[in-house]
């Protein structure tokens, strides 16, 4: 009885260790969670765009600017020869050397001068340099003569929308929109226009 018992015992403790000797199932392999596409990043507020510039939307009525950026800082001021066809201010909230342009009745050019500090989304403003530009921007770049000053004078257009078809053209179409870097005769810029086909225009409003 005795024996039968040990045999007994020394066949749990084999079997005991057999199934100890026995690996573990290995864990299902998770499954791998795709990356959410990077969303192109916006340009900040504070930057020039073909678009506009902060709460300024090319193509937002002069009551919306008004609403935006306040009024005319100086409504004394004429900003064309016919205010009501077209006119140039700048909105009493907007920094300095901010012109906006507004024909019949809608925005449609921002104009930024000395002594404004700001950039366009490529990190372009007053004071730097055409060859900085055509370097950064390549082909995109349609230089054209300056209207009344000699090289290195001379504009530097970048259309988003609407791109001419051969240097020079004059862009008709209202839904193009584009920024004109103004080059003076330091070869750096003195002025920058953003929005539609008045970019274009070299007098104002003319």
């Amino acid at each position: 009885m005795i024996r039968s018992l040990t045999a007994v015992a020394a066949t749990a403790l084999v079997l005991a260790a057999c199934s100890a000797q026995e690996p573990a199932s290995a864990p299902a392999p998770e499954t791998p969670v795709a990356a959410a596409p990077m969303e192109p990043a916006a340009p900040a507020a504070d930057v020039l765009t073909a678009q506009g510039y902060g709460a300024l939307r090319i193509g937002m009525t002069r009551a919306e600017v008004v609403t935006a950026m306040g009024d005319d800082s100086n409504p004394a001021s004429v900003g064309g020869p016919e205010p009501e066809v077209c006119d140039q201010w700048r909105p009493a909230r907007a920094p300095e050397g901010v012109l906006v342009m507004i024909q019949e009745g809608v925005l449609s050019r921002i104009s930024v001068a000395d002594p404004s500090t700001l950039k366009t989304d490529r990190g372009f403003g007053v004071g730097d340099t055409a060859a900085a530009i055509k370097a950064a921007y390549g082909p995109l770049v349609v230089a054209q003569p300056h209207k009344y000053s000699a090289p290195p004078a001379e504009d530097l257009f970048v259309w988003q929308v609407g791109a001419p078809a051969t240097a020079g053209e004059y862009v008709q179409d209202a839904a193009a929109r584009g920024i004109r870097y103004e080059i003076g005769d330091d070869g750096k810029v003195k002025i920058v226009h953003v929005g539609g086909p008045a970019i274009q225009l070299v007098e104002g409003c003319a």
